[in-house]
């Protein structure tokens, strides 16, 4: 019996998108079962089984620090690391990321004296091996925090056997990289001025400290000349002042940020390219400093800026050359406080003075300064040789107090020594005590205060100071028997790395240049000790046996068997009688982190050394990137990687950086727990990550708007493809909008590729978004809608549009994977449900014969006369003219004859969505619809005619012209017909 089209539901006799994958994401809910499903299956090990036999592809993971849950900083990291082993690992590589941990150094071991300090306990009293195991255990605590977070992320990699720098193999190698420096020649022992915190009591490398603003006491101190001694100027002569007597009275004026280091003067420095005058004090306002006739020494350039900041009239006497500065001897300021500084205190020449500030000479105490260090150790020859004694004093201790080598101002002051920093980093009395005897001597020019930026711990965030302290050191220029040093190793070896952005190279090799040695020691009790033995002297034991044995507990029981009972002994053998002394410094933790390639890349059979990326926050630069290069350079000869990639800082939305005192952090926590880990990721990905980026709430409701707008997107995708009965249409059968979509999906395949190889994940986000915004959702699909609904199951334009869909969807998703796996993974199963994951697929190949140039070219014209009509229509629709663009059969005036030839053999009324559509080629009546960047195309609008199909809506002349089907059209019914052929009816 005949169905008429009364008895019919049309709406169901349409291929409308049928799917489960929800328009609401859900994926705060969502994603943490997706991370439980990955392991369950096993996901990593399965990535690993099937990239057996492909080439490798190394990311080596900075370690984060164990010591609490991850913020905005590490999850942009841990995404940036995750989207780059999974891009490489779909497309072809093995790209086994391997996670790791810090797990020593002074952070973890100041939780613990924090917790030792609220029960009341002396840490010093707790054995040395107890107080490491407090601190192991605490590392191990977050080391599994963080692992669940990082994890949530989406992040997949080996978490069953990360790398550890406290595990006891770890440490074995860490403590055997040190004794190939120690075998090499390279370390030594030293005397030098160190960063150091009072308040943590040890020595801090230039990666950790950071500059905050700081008030300083300023002095202005007068240092009396009292001759020239013996040098390449005078000769032999004791005296040799010749025509300049005048300035025997005078006083060289130095100005100074740190008054408690006068006491550890020892010189003065000049620039010979700086221009100098004699000055004599005219008239003074001050009760006490300079008085009139008082002849100062000062650069021209800021005599006048001094003498008024103390209240002095002055007039100028002469010039001062550089050769009256040079072999000029002053005494201390301080001569005859408790009967100490008689010392002469000679003027010599310096490159790093300027006259930008201060009075053009440079107080010098080399032991509170590596500028001032170097200066007093290039003269050290002829300063001895004029026989001034050029030993370093120690004038201040680990605590912060002076010492005896600072007379009247340590321990034989009235009341004890003074103090430069207390245990709370708090400002002691060094300053003043400092600035009283200076008065007191009659030798203060001016006094003041300044805010300016000061190296801070960035741990404890208290001020450091720098002093002389002996620790242990490698050589950056010392020649290691190839004609290189380590500084000209690590420099070529920065040359031949590919830098992501290319302004690292720069500024890495810049610190490379200007570093000083290498300091290695820290005064703490977590971490890999310096496990050598070494002479009164500081020459270091060289013995293969004992260096064995060594290594050999540290594999078997970790580094705490340098701290055990009897450890000399047990090391050193039948050395033990000789003059050996344990060092019980530990290392550096810079040198722990730097150290990773050897016991990770090279010890692990599923990787490789060096490592293809490092990628890390641009503060590792003078971090992991530098120790690394270092460590590796000065065993190996070149730098442990290929590529150093570089990401900014996030800031707020404001650009201020994130503090919990101001209230502006982003937790990643929170955003996942309300938005998904995708849209975080969102957010990495279409980040300009290798600047400092802005991150809030109204960027993060940007990311959401443009999510929702992918998902639907995917969703409309995955509700066409239900129908899909995987039919192939030959390529040269295809409609040219089919063979269009294909072309495109071609230059995107190149982008995306080239994308993902220039870690230019933004291009490549920013690519498809807009693929799928505007050139699918706006365009194909909206196009294409009618004939996927609505033609017969039999139409090759339907068959070839399904079958173009699936292309898209295959490309997209996989190609979107590695940056948000968890919605391509909820896809890709929707899709696929046999599949174990999207992420065990590669990118799909796309023929090079879907590439058309040509075709492209014809249709980015066909789109300009389509933009000008829907534009057109858009004003009938907001005016209630019309409610669909079906209702329209416009009126087009194409003028351009290349337009119109691209034009000629299509159906624009379907290209434009309408019922109908005549194209004209004359000029266009005025008023009417244009486009500025258009100008040749004008519309009229003009109403359909005929009668609307009942179930494409279109308005035809042929509805009805099919008896049995009396309200569609006549290509409707045919459909019709053949779907209750099909038994579909």
């Amino acid at each position: 019996m005949s169905q008429t089209s009364e008895k019919l539901d049309y709406s169901k006799t349409l291929y409308l998108p049928q799917t489960d994958f929800p328009m609401r994401a859900g994926l705060p809910a969502k994603e943490p079962e997706t991370v439980t499903r990955w392991r369950k299956m096993g996901l990593y090990k399965r990535l690993r089984e099937e990239a057996k036999g492909r080439p490798l592809f190394v990311l080596h993971d900075g370690p984060p620090y164990a010591n609490g849950n991850i913020h905005i900083g590490h999850a942009l990291n841990k995404v940036l690391k995750d989207v780059i082993t999974r891009s490489f690992q779909m497309r072809g590589y093995d790209s086994n990321y391997v996670p790791g941990w810090d797990c020593h150094g002074l952070p973890i071991e100041w939780k613990i004296e924090e917790q030792y300090r609220a029960k009341g306990r002396n840490k010093d009293e707790v054995p040395i091996n107890e107080f490491r195991r407090e601190c192991r255990d605490f590392a191990e605590h977050w080391i599994k925090v963080q692992t669940e977070e990082f994890q949530r992320l989406g992040v997949v990699g080996d978490f069953d056997d990360p790398y550890l720098t406290m595990a006891y193999h770890a440490e074995a190698r860490i403590a055997g990289e040190l004794l190939k420096f120690a075998m090499s020649g390279q370390l030594y022992r030293g005397s030098k001025p160190v960063m150091w915190s009072v308040v943590e009591r040890t020595a801090l490398a230039e990666a950790e400290v950071e500059y905050h603003d700081h008030e300083s006491d300023t002095v202005w101190v007068k240092f009396p000349v009292v001759g020239r001694g013996p040098g390449p100027n005078t000769g032999n002569s004791s005296d040799a002042w010749k025509n300049i007597e005048e300035l025997r009275d005078a006083f060289v004026v130095i100005w100074t940020t740190t008054p408690w280091t006068i006491p550890g003067n020892r010189a003065i420095s000049f620039s010979p390219r700086i221009a100098y005058g004699l000055y004599e004090v005219a008239a003074a306002e001050n009760e006490f400093g300079p008085q009139p006739g008082e002849k100062l020494i000062f650069a021209d350039a800021l005599a006048e800026e001094s003498f008024a900041k103390a209240k002095l009239e002055f007039k100028r006497l002469r010039d001062v050359s550089k050769e009256d500065l040079e072999d000029m001897l002053c005494t201390h300021p301080l001569k005859g406080l408790s009967d100490g500084y008689k010392f002469l205190v000679p003027v010599l020449p310096g490159e790093h003075v300027t006259d930008e500030a201060g009075t053009g000479f440079v107080h010098t105490a080399p032991g509170h300064g590596r500028e001032d260090f170097d200066a007093w150790m290039d003269a050290r020859a002829d300063l001895e040789a004029r026989g001034i004694d050029t030993t370093i004093p120690f004038t201040v201790d680990d605590a912060g107090f002076f010492t005896k080598d600072a007379p009247g101002l340590g321990p034989d002051r009235e009341g004890g020594p003074a103090r430069v920093i207390d245990d709370k980093g708090k400002k002691g009395d060094a300053n003043k005590a400092v600035i009283e005897a200076l008065i007191e001597k009659n030798m203060l020019f001016a006094r003041g205060r300044l805010k300016h930026s000061y190296p801070h711990s960035w741990r404890s965030k208290k001020p450091v100071i720098f002093r002389n302290t002996p620790q242990w050191f490698v050589h950056m220029d010392k020649e290691l028997g190839d004609g290189t040093t380590l500084r000209t190793r690590a420099l070529n070896a920065i040359d031949g790395t590919r830098f992501v952005p290319a302004a690292g190279q720069a500024r890495l090799r810049a610190m490379i240049e200007d570093r000083p040695d290498w300091v290695l020691s820290r005064q703490r009790a977590w971490g890999v000790p310096i496990c050598v033995f070494a002479n009164d002297d500081g020459e270091i034991l060289q013995d293969d046996q004992v260096n064995a044995r060594i290594l050999d507990a540290f594999e078997n029981e970790g580094a705490d068997a340098w701290f055990a009972e009897g450890a000399r002994e047990r090391f050193l053998g039948s050395r033990a009688n000789e003059p050996w002394h344990q060092v019980m410094d530990i290392l550096d933790v810079w040198f722990d982190s730097g150290s990773t390639h050897a016991f990770t890349l090279e010890d692990r059979p599923d990787l490789k050394w060096p490592a293809d990326v490092y990628l890390e926050g641009s503060d590792q630069h003078r971090g992991w990137f530098h120790s690394s290069l270092l460590e590796s350079c000065g065993t190996r000869g070149r730098a442990p990687y290929e590529t150093v990639i570089t990401h900014g800082f996030t800031m707020d939305e404001e650009g201020r950086k994130m503090s919990k005192s101001l209230g502006n952090t982003v937790v990643p926590q929170d955003v996942m727990a309300k938005s998904g880990a995708d849209i975080l990721r969102l957010w990495v990905v279409t980040t300009d990550y290798w600047e400092d980026q802005r991150l809030g709430s109204n960027v993060l409701q940007t990311n959401i708007d443009a999510y929702r707008k992918l998902r639907n997107t995917v969703r409309w995708m995955l509700g066409t493809l239900a129908h899909d009965e995987g039919e192939e249409v030959p390529f040269a059968e295809m409609p040219e909008l089919e063979r269009l979509m294909l072309h495109r999906l071609s230059e995107l395949d190149e982008l995306v590729r080239k994308g993902y190889d220039n870690f230019d994940f933004k291009r490549v986000m920013r690519a498809l978004l807009d693929f799928m915004v505007v050139d699918l959702s706006a365009f194909y699909f909206d196009v294409r809608k009618d004939t996927l609904y609505c033609d017969a199951p039999s139409s090759i334009r339907r068959k070839a549009a399904i079958q173009v869909v699936r292309k898209l969807f295959d490309c997209l998703v996989t190609w979107m994977a590695p940056m948000l796996p968890f919605t391509m993974e909820e896809a890709w199963l929707e899709r696929y449900p046999e599949a174990e994951s999207v992420h065990l697929a590669q990118f799909r190949e796309v023929p090079g014969d879907w590439r058309d140039d040509k075709l492209a070219a014809k249709w980015r014209k066909i789109r300009q006369v389509r933009r000008v009509v829907t534009g057109a229509l858009e004003i009938e629709r907001k005016e209630k003219t019309i409610g669909s663009s079906l209702e329209a059969a416009p009126v087009v005036h194409v003028t351009d004859p290349a337009l119109r030839e691209a034009i000629a053999d299509h159906d624009m009324a379907d290209i434009c969505i309408t019922s109908g559509i005549e194209i004209r080629d004359d000029a266009p009546p005025a008023d009417v619809f244009m486009l500025d960047d258009v100008k040749d195309v004008a519309v009229v609008f003009k109403r359909a005619d005929g009668k609307k199909c009942a179930r494409s809506w279109r308005y035809t002349d042929d509805v009805g012209s099919d008896p049995e089907f009396p309200d569609v059209s006549a290509r409707d019914a045919a459909a019709l017909r053949e779907l209750r052929a099909l038994g579909r009816l």
